[in-house]
């Protein structure tokens, strides 16, 4: 069986930039998860004693607090800088964009439309930075029963998908007069999920690697389940199952954003284990 990579795959410049910061931080918390992996969590933990605080109380007692990669909401954020501790921003720029977009265009009098999970921790930090009520939707139903008026500024969470965001920016287009269009989905996401679409064309098997509450990972497995109905998604090696490859000749292999490069080896040299 033939085991192939997708052309683009794995950790985004985010954060690989956020993994360095914790490396040299040695000895510090962070607030809420630095990534969604919980394996490359683990390693910090024990390689270089970064600790996960998932609230902002269990900080009290440490100097050095470094930012997550997704962000955190804007009050918690100036309660940190003004406590005195050191304070080390590891959120993306990708996401601090759609922070400073809020902020702006509804200080302007724009109503803003936020295309992602409320319950996610970037939409929450971003949605924290208009000064009016913005409305977060998964779907143009979403919209239904809101009064946007005529003035719209509309941004997506980083990890979503490109033809999903053009739905809601198409609607708005049909039913405000005014709408200024933020396209805030990463780079890095839309690579991958590119890459994974057109290896899902012609693989037999699809395997997924990232963690079970990364959204970008969850992404990539809604779209290459749709083209390979042999699709998984996994965090570790230990979740392959043999059956999974019998009589299979091409397997595909991407990774989320979050999914560090010796976790996709582990996975690689497991799955060639089966091939034999």
């Amino acid at each position: 069986m033939e085991i192939k990579l997708a052309e683009n795959y794995g950790f985004c410049f985010g954060v690989k930039r956020a993994i360095e910061i914790a490396e040299e931080s040695k000895n510090a918390y962070t607030y809420g998860p630095l990534i969604h992996n919980r394996e490359e969590i683990n390693r910090l933990q024990e390689n270089f004693n970064v600790t996960t605080a998932h609230e902002i109380d269990e900080l009290e007692n440490t100097d050095r607090v470094i930012i997550r990669t997704h962000g955190i909401v804007k009050d918690e954020l100036k309660k940190l800088n003004e406590s005195g501790k050191e304070i080390i921003n590891a959120t993306c720029p990708f996401v601090t964009k759609p922070q400073e977009i809020v902020e702006q265009m509804s200080k302007e009098g724009y109503k803003v439309v936020i295309f992602g999970d409320e319950k996610h921790p970037e939409v929450k930090g971003v949605k924290s930075y208009a000064v009016n009520d913005p409305v977060v939707v998964m779907g143009i139903e979403d919209l239904e029963g809101h009064h946007l008026g005529v003035k719209v500024a509309v941004v997506s969470q980083t990890t979503r998908k490109v033809k999903e965001f053009m739905k809601i920016v198409n609607h708005l287009i049909e039913n405000v007069k005014e709408v200024r269009v933020f396209n805030t989905i990463c780079n890095a996401t839309f690579e991958n999920q590119e890459a994974a679409d057109k290896l899902s064309k012609e693989a037999d098997v699809m395997i997924v690697i990232g963690g079970k509450n990364s959204s970008n990972t969850k992404q990539l497995f809604s779209i290459v389940e749709r083209n390979c109905k042999d699709s998984y998604h996994i965090e570790v090696p230990e979740e392959l199952q043999p059956e999974w490859f019998e009589g299979k000749k091409l397997c595909g292999v991407t990774a989320g954003a979050s999914t560090p490069d010796w976790i996709i080896q582990n996975v690689i040299e497991k799955i060639r284990k089966f091939s034999v």
